[in-house]
């Protein structure tokens, strides 16, 4: 079996995550922001165990970067030897491109 690897959010995904909490405080309904958080951050941890669970993103068709889906939202993570890192979390409908 392979070793687990390290996972890890970049800046810009805790600001997504940040963002999402926010929306459903604004809404107030903050139990559902919590609970999709919490949801995402499990799945995102079960990546250490299987990080090519994740299938590639469409727009781009690269091996390393890699999502996952959690409705309504998209989990893009770049998958090296050691680590899996979550870039971003967006909702499903968003495209990616390059900066």
């Amino acid at each position: 079996m392979a070793a687990q690897r390290r996972v890890s959010f970049a800046p810009s995904a805790i600001t997504n995550l940040e963002e999402i909490r926010a929306w459903y405080v604004d809404q107030q309904v903050p139990e559902v922001g919590e609970r999709l958080v919490r949801e995402i951050v499990e799945a995102v941890l079960r990546l250490a165990d299987f990080p090519e669970s994740g299938r590639l993103v469409p727009e781009f068709d690269l091996p390393q970067l890699r999502e996952i889906i959690h409705p309504p939202f998209r989990i893009i993570y770049r998958l090296d030897e050691e680590r899996v890192r979550v870039v971003r979390v967006w909702r499903s409908e968003r495209l990616m491109s390059m900066p």
